[in-house]
């Protein structure tokens, strides 16, 4: 075990390493997903209004930063949950599918 503050300083690098392969961008997007909440209004206003892109392309960056070993090393928990729920929403509509229920994403 390390000291506590030489623990610190290690888990700090750790995460300035992490965020330099992350873009600001991508950084950004993982931040306010942890607290989109707290922000007045829809998301999709949100989004556009603090990344100057659409709910579209927002989703396309979130997902893939879903599949990037960066952005699970700069917040696992976060990363896991939106992981489960991702994998969730496919087995919904497979389901559906295989059912022959039609599938109408949201």
């Amino acid at each position: 075990m390390y000291p506590p503050a030489r623990e610190e300083r290690a888990v700090s690098e750790a995460h300035s390493f992490v965020h330099e392969e992350l873009s600001e961008t991508e950084a950004r997007v993982l931040e306010f997903e942890k607290q989109w909440w707290r922000y007045a209004g829809a998301k999709e206003s949100a989004i556009r209004e603090l990344f100057g892109m659409s709910a579209t392309r927002y989703y396309q960056v979130l997902n893939g930063l879903l599949d990037n070993p960066a952005a699970l090393a700069a917040e696992p928990l976060l990363v896991k949950r939106l992981r489960r729920m991702r994998q969730a929403r496919h087995r919904e509509r497979s389901a559906r599918r295989l059912a022959g229920e039609p599938v109408l994403d949201h």
